[in-house]
């Protein structure tokens, strides 16, 4: 299983599983279309066990979000510790958030797209939940600022924004059968990196 993926449903109804068939089912049909009935009968479960776990579907998808949000987290994390060098830390970086995004959990794509269908108060959780995630890249940005790979010119808090939207984008346009792998795509917005914030004489 490739790491911080959401395992497979199956019939056991566990914790694991039913948030792998909320994801699913948000992710396809989006928050709105999808019912608790139809998460039951996806896990293979009554309905009144999943009531009891979740009194409504808002509370699911904040449940799930915090799962998305640990496991892009830790995705970008372990990518951070493969290399030394600084630049390619954030080649791996960028190309680790986009796995997270498209290939390895639907949580994380739920976790971006789907906030917007929350209450206030769950809504401010989750924007806290983000938050969280959007200060480990605020501290890789900032260390290579420090360290002189990123120009010192370069305002760090509005790299770190137009840089995840465009990263976050992707999963609206990306085709897996099209002319471009995600590691392609990765790569090439590394590169515009490498051509607009990266001090070529560090």
């Amino acid at each position: 299983m490739v790491y911080g993926q959401v395992p497979p449903a199956g019939k056991g109804g566990n914790q694991g599983n039913l948030l792998s068939n909320a994801a699913r089912l948000f992710r396809e049909k989006g928050f709105e279309r999808t019912s608790l009935k139809e998460i039951a009968e996806a896990c293979n479960m009554l309905p009144g066990s999943l009531y009891y776990r979740y009194s409504t579907k808002e509370a699911l998808l904040v449940e799930l979000m915090r799962r998305g949000v640990d496991l892009v987290t830790a995705e970008v994390e372990i990518a951070y510790a493969c290399s030394a060098d600084p630049v390619e830390k954030l080649r791996l970086c960028i190309n680790a958030h986009l796995r997270a995004l498209l290939v390895d959990s639907d949580a994380v794509y739920v976790l971006l797209f789907e906030w917007r269908a929350l209450g206030p108060e769950a809504r401010e959780e989750v924007i806290d939940l983000r938050d969280q995630y959007e200060s480990l890249w605020a501290s890789i940005i900032e260390t290579m600022i420090a360290q002189g790979v990123v120009r010192k010119n370069v305002d760090g808090r509005l790299l770190r924004l137009i840089g995840l939207g465009a990263l976050n984008w992707v999963a609206t346009w990306f085709d897996p059968k099209g002319a471009h792998s995600l590691d392609a795509i990765g790569d090439f917005i590394w590169q515009i990196a490498i051509e607009g914030v990266i001090n070529k004489d560090a």
